[in-house]
């Protein structure tokens, strides 16, 4: 639950920051009349990824299970690498991303208002298309039930909070640290997705070693235990994985995670003042468009 939770909380406030940014944007310009196109594409984006989380999840009963354990082994490898490059796309990206949303807003005012509309569309889509994807596949990942989807809820409902904290001016916190050491969570997250799509096309029979198991604890770690089941919705913690699980989560986390972390070290080195400045210019963007 709490994966799923880290999922809709980071890919949610991505989304609600775009927001933010866009109506805070045409109401500092004194263009309120120009909101209502953008909560249209808003609310289509929603809807749209709404629909296609529907369709993964209800479409993917109708298939057989060798069929069912492909779709879910390729999309979950899919939402892996949209997730990765998006960790990596959102370090960055974030601080340039306020004046490339202005730009595309002045742009769209100047065509028309389907293009305003297009422009936030687009701008919350591709957020909730992954949304969808990556909580479609991490919710295979850590079994059946409620639980995960509600995770996935809360995290967003709790992004739209802090979103429109941000708005409001009420809200001050370190977007670069934020998005720093939940994209790392994030990276462990996916690892455990990866490991289990890699099981998952095991099963359907695409790849070989299934018999194979790198080790078996579940005498000390029981599946069904509190315990179990806190490693398995955190990490997607398996007990008993295959060989090639282990080396596709060794291989994916560690040097993904070295490579991920790696900017922020060499971003600590030019000075104080430098690293000040980018401090505060990740603290105070969102304070910035909804106060003045």
């Amino acid at each position: 639950m709490f994966a799923n939770y880290l999922i809709g909380l980071r890919e949610g406030l991505e989304a609600s920051l775009v927001v933010c940014i866009l109506v805070a944007y045409l109401v500092k310009t004194g263009r309120r009349d120009k909101l209502p196109p953008v909560w249209a594409g808003v609310g289509i984006a929603a809807g749209i990824s709404l629909a296609f989380g529907a369709v993964l999840q209800y479409g993917s009963t109708q298939l057989t299970f060798e069929a069912q354990e492909a779709l879910g082994g390729t999309l979950s490898l899919v939402a892996v690498g949209l997730v990765t490059w998006m960790v990596f796309w959102m370090r960055g990206a974030a601080r340039s991303l306020k004046s490339e949303l202005h730009g595309k807003v002045d742009q769209a005012l100047s065509v028309g208002t389907g293009a305003l509309v297009a422009t936030a569309f687009l701008a919350v889509g591709r957020e909730g298309l992954e949304t969808s994807l990556f909580v479609w596949a991490a919710v295979q990942a850590t079994g059946s039930g409620a639980g995960p989807l509600i995770g996935a809820v809360l995290g967003l409902l709790t992004a739209v909070v802090l979103g429109w904290l941000f708005y409001r001016g009420a809200l001050r916190i370190n977007l670069s640290k934020f998005f720093t050491w939940t994209g790392a969570m994030l990276v462990v997250v996916a690892a455990g997705v990866l490991a289990y799509g890699f099981h998952d096309l095991q099963e359907a029979r695409w790849l070989p070693g299934l018999a194979d198991r790198a080790f078996d604890v579940s005498g000390a770690i029981p599946p069904d235990s509190w315990y179990g089941t806190l490693l398995k919705g955190v990490f997607n913690f398996q007990p008993d994985p295959t060989v090639l699980q282990v080396v596709a989560w060794t291989l994916y986390v560690v040097p993904v995670l070295a490579l991920f972390l790696a900017p922020q070290r060499a971003a600590r080195r030019p000075g104080k003042a430098g690293g000040a400045g980018d401090a505060q210019a990740g603290t105070a963007a969102p304070q910035e468009s909804g106060t003045r």
